[in-house]
């Protein structure tokens, strides 16, 4: 890896991203190396990486490439590929902005979870379509220690476990992934999310990200969470009609996220480019090794 690789960090309500602007595809990001490069003491830091590829030049986005020029390659901090990640696309969406890519309004941007909806309002705010949720029938149990909760299993493309507690704290320390069951709910792994209520339609959630570890946001963990609640609540709008708007608070921020009659869910908040610069070819090599 003798290129000089050009990189940025941005982040969505705190849930920080390395950005490897990519365009071609020529760029071979493996495992290892995206796990040096999210590295909080000996990399970059992020909680994930953004690889940045023209969806024409990319094999798992070709089909895609007439909807969207772009493809989100998102991988998790500990190098695993995700399918999605909600944040993540508002800080793509962000840095192709501030790369003169795109302009404000409306565009496209492909994922492994398929093509999203994205609209950059003048304000700053970024709106992403995120599809509609999935609820996967029968019983999941998530547990923290010697407390247990039930949890609602809602699928944003990836898999969500949510959780609705009495206080955030029984969460734990997230470092590890919260066990749960039964196991064939979710074979790859799964976002977990402890909820608490903090008035009529408003909730904040801990997380903790499937490679990740806790994170201070998650935008499908909060969609997820806005899903669930409006179930828990009677509000879902496919039987009331009226869209569902819960406003949720993460440790980093705060998201708003929308539920349509048709099933369509819209999560709005901010995403900023905080830096810019070049990865030295030989740490990387080196820590790869």
């Amino acid at each position: 890896m003798s290129m000089r690789i050009a990189f940025l960090k941005g982040h969505g309500t705190e849930n920080d991203f390395v950005i490897v602007p990519d365009p071609e595809n020529a760029i071979d990001l493996s495992p290892a190396a995206v796990a040096a490069l999210c590295d909080r003491r000996a990399g970059i830091g992020g909680d994930g990486l953004l690889h940045v590829v023209r969806s024409a030049a990319h094999p798992e986005a070709k089909a895609m490439a007439a909807e969207a020029e772009w493809f989100m390659d998102y991988r998790n901090g500990d190098g695993s590929i995700a399918e999605m990640c909600g944040n993540g696309v508002r800080v793509f969406a962000r840095y192709l902005r501030h790369a003169g890519l795109v302009a404000e309004g409306d565009l496209a941007i492909a994922t492994r979870a398929g093509v999203k909806s994205v609209h950059l309002a003048k304000d700053g705010d970024i709106t992403v379509g995120m599809g509609s949720a999935r609820l996967p029938e029968g019983d999941v149990t998530v547990r923290v220690g010697e407390r247990s909760w039930p949890a609602r299993n809602v699928n944003m493309g990836n898999p969500h476990a949510v959780a609705f507690v009495d206080d955030l704290a029984h969460a734990g320390n997230l470092y590890s992934p919260p066990p749960f069951s039964p196991a064939s709910a979710y074979p790859d792994g799964v976002n977990v999310e402890f909820v608490v209520d903090r008035g009529p339609r408003h909730v904040a959630l801990r997380v903790h990200e499937r490679g990740s570890g806790e994170t201070r946001s998650c935008g499908t963990g909060a969609c997820a969470v806005a899903v669930a609640a409006a179930r828990r609540d009677g509000a879902d709008p496919s039987v009331t009609g009226t869209p569902a708007t819960y406003t949720v608070d993460v440790p980093g921020g705060r998201l708003v996220i929308t539920e349509r009659p048709d099933g369509a869910i819209e999560m709005t908040g901010p995403a900023v480019i905080v830096a810019e610069g070049e990865i030295d070819p030989e740490w990387l090599e080196n820590a790869v090794r």
